[in-house]
């Protein structure tokens, strides 16, 4: 994941760490020195800026305690700057969620205060927090209304040196969004214009990630010279500027590039750059990054020993960023090799230290020695061998564990939604069998009538009920078909995916799946009842998709909306109307499913949670955990698309799939 500019990381440009230092220490005698609330918070929010960068928690106390000042004082601007400075402290320490929660309450204030330029800094830091996750469609949207802001003020009002700095950072923030949408010709547009502003300020702190990027553009489009001459370009800003997350990153760009051509041995050294880098200024993702490309390269070359090194690198980096993940955590492989290596290295030395010493001594004894030194390394390399086969074949065990385990799961949650399924099915195909059997009833008797028409010889009479009676086979071929549907949609559902895509109507599939999950909640709870609302764009295209699988994760957003207001209409009695409802629509190259009820809402501590397998709200018994995370691997990895959640506590969530159409 590429480091992204947050406005207040401008002071790092400005400052050495020894600066950085003597202006702390400034700040903190006029901290003690001062005798009014004005001089305090002046002292305070300047510290707050500084520690931000290297000491986060101190500067969330700082900036904690400027705002009660401020606060006291109703400084409605200064108070937006507080809650600005708190969440850079937590994007610092990568607490995105807490970071996002500031950043909006600092724009409420700015909004209040009328503070043009305060609302475009923000916007910034939530489009740049945003981008550092992933989030491209929502950093567009803030970076976006950040530009909108500038603009207006810059109508009206005259910009400082670090105002005018906003513009070249937000147009950096804007070409990285397109470089990971792989949309070159934008992300070129908005990083040479970077560049320009970055010419023009003279404001080198950008330098690094504008060339960075504008290789990794070239890179893309095939540019080899090019790509390399930024990535070097970048290195050397990084470097000037003692920037160690970007330098990290910069090198593996470079170590990228050289094994996107087959350089294998550049790729590795810069490779190991970025690693060393990163682990010196404790960056867990670079690590992890840069270890991933180390075990990759090793790998390619069958170099089992250095990409077991590396491979045991990225777990532990994984294991520090994603703890929580227990899935994730099937991956901690635990081998005991490391002692038994350790003392082969041990005896290798010593094996070297003997030849060393024997080689002075010349003549045969030399020969001799030299020998059984090879001799000996040959038994040695032969047991390092074994050692490191061992370790390969533990590895492949490991990995087929973790795949069956995965296979596992997937079927106990298929199996525990199937039992959902059947209630639903059962009054589904109900309708269609009552229609079959009526029909036939009803043919019988016309048939009847036929013979007593065919006997009186009234050729009219029999024509006329022979078009009945074809009129009634047509809807009972109907209704049989549709039986047939949902019947092999459930036998579909309980069999293993085999991944095939097809062309498919969503509003079809998402339709008869709404009506299952429903009936399925009805055959459990008779007094259950909810509106259920289905807007459906009539002209939407077929989109390619695993119908098995995408119908999966339609039941499951189903089930959940459905198990929500349920729960809330039992808390909240006759006066709440339960509602459920699916909406389908294209967008560009995307087709959109957004799944909508008004239940009981998702609390904000939790919702970064629940896409982690095990993770449920439900009591025990009621729920396995597993839903929305196979739901996650599905639509985003199974089939390139995204899938997000706006929830507000007390009212309702929204999930929203995204689809590519092609």
């Amino acid at each position: 994941m590429k480091k992204v500019l947050i406005l207040s990381l401008l002071l790092v440009a400005f400052f050495t760490a020894t600066a950085q230092h003597k202006k702390i220490d400034t700040l903190r005698m006029a901290l003690n020195k001062a005798t009014t609330d004005t001089d305090k918070y002046t002292a305070l929010y300047g510290l707050g800026r500084i520690y931000y960068i290297f000491y986060p928690d101190s500067a969330i106390i700082v900036d904690q305690q400027a705002f009660l000042i401020a606060k006291k004082h109703n400084w409605v601007k200064e108070e937006g700057n507080d809650f600005n400075g708190i969440a850079n402290a937590y994007a610092s320490m990568g607490d995105y969620v807490n970071a996002i929660q500031y950043y909006l309450k600092a724009l409420k204030n700015y909004q209040l205060a009328n503070y043009g330029m305060g609302a475009a800094k923000v916007d910034n830091n939530l489009g740049s927090t945003y981008l550092e996750k992933e989030d491209v469609k929502a950093a567009l949207f803030y970076l976006r209304k950040a530009i909108k802001s500038l603009d207006d003020y810059t109508r009206s009002h005259g910009l400082t040196a670090s105002e005018k700095n906003l513009n070249g950072i937000l147009l950096l923030n804007l070409g990285e969004c397109y470089l990971d949408m792989k949309r070159l010709d934008s992300a070129k547009y908005y990083l040479d214009a970077a560049l320009k502003t970055v010419n023009i300020t003279h404001y080198q702190a950008l330098l690094g990630n504008v060339k960075r990027d504008m290789g990794e553009v070239q890179e893309l489009k095939g540019d080899e010279n090019g790509a390399l001459r930024n990535f070097r370009q970048a290195v050397i800003s990084d470097r000037t500027l003692d920037d160690v997350e970007n330098l990290s990153i910069a090198y593996l760009s470079m170590a990228n590039l050289y094994h996107k051509y087959k350089l294998q041995d550049s790729a590795i050294l810069y490779a190991q750059k970025a690693l060393d880098t990163a682990a010196a200024g404790n960056y867990e993702q670079d690590v992890l990054n840069a270890g991933k490309a180390l075990y990759t390269y090793y790998d390619e070359d069958h170099n089992i020993a250095q990409a077991y090194k590396y491979f045991k690198v990225t777990t532990a980096a994984k294991d520090s960023l994603y703890s929580q993940d227990k899935v994730k955590q099937l991956l901690t492989l635990d081998f005991d090799e490391k002692e038994r290596q350790q003392e082969l290295q041990a005896e290798q030395d010593k094996a070297q230290g003997l030849l060393r010493t024997y080689i002075l001594s010349g003549g045969l004894a030399v020969l001799l020695l030299l020998s059984i030194i090879f001799w000996r390394n040959g038994k040695q390399r032969q047991k390092a061998n074994k050692l490191l086969k061992k370790q390969k074949a533990d590895i492949e065990t490991a990995m087929a564990r973790i795949k069956l385990t995965q296979t596992q799961l997937i079927q106990s949650e298929k199996m525990a939604s199937l039992g959902e399924l059947t209630a639903g099915i059962a009054h589904e195909i109900q309708n269609p069998l009552n229609f079959v059997n009526n029909f036939s009833e009803v043919n019988t008797e016309l048939i009847d009538e036929m013979e007593q028409e065919i006997e009186k010889g009234d050729l009219a009479g029999i024509k006329a009920i022979a078009l009945d009676i074809k009129e009634n086979e047509k809807k009972i071929n109907m209704h049989g078909k549709r039986a047939d549907f949902i019947v092999k949609g459930m036998l579909q559902h309980s069999r293993t995916s085999t991944g095939e895509k097809q062309l498919t109507n969503i509003n079809v599939l998402a339709d008869e799946f709404l009506k299952l999950s429903y009936h399925g909640l009805r055959a459990k709870d008779k007094s259950f009842n909810a509106e259920l609302i289905t807007n459906f764009d009539e002209k939407l295209p077929r989109v390619n998709i695993a119908q098995q699988d995408i119908g999966r994760v339609l039941l499951n957003l189903f089930n959940n909306a459905f198990y929500a207001v349920n729960q809330k209409q039992k808390a909240a009695g006759t006066g709440y109307k339960p509602e459920v409802t699916v909406s389908t629509s294209a967008e560009k190259n995307n087709l959109i499913i957004t799944v909508k009820d008004n239940g009981n809402g998702i609390p904000q501590n939790i919702v970064d949670k629940i896409y982690q397998p095990f993770f449920t709200t439900k009591p025990t018994g009621e729920g396995t955990g597993l839903g929305l995370s196979l739901s996650y691997d599905i639509v985003v990895k199974g089939h390139g698309g995204s899938i997000q959640v706006n929830s507000v506590e007390g009212q309702g969530s929204e999930f929203i799939i995204q689809l590519p159409v092609s």
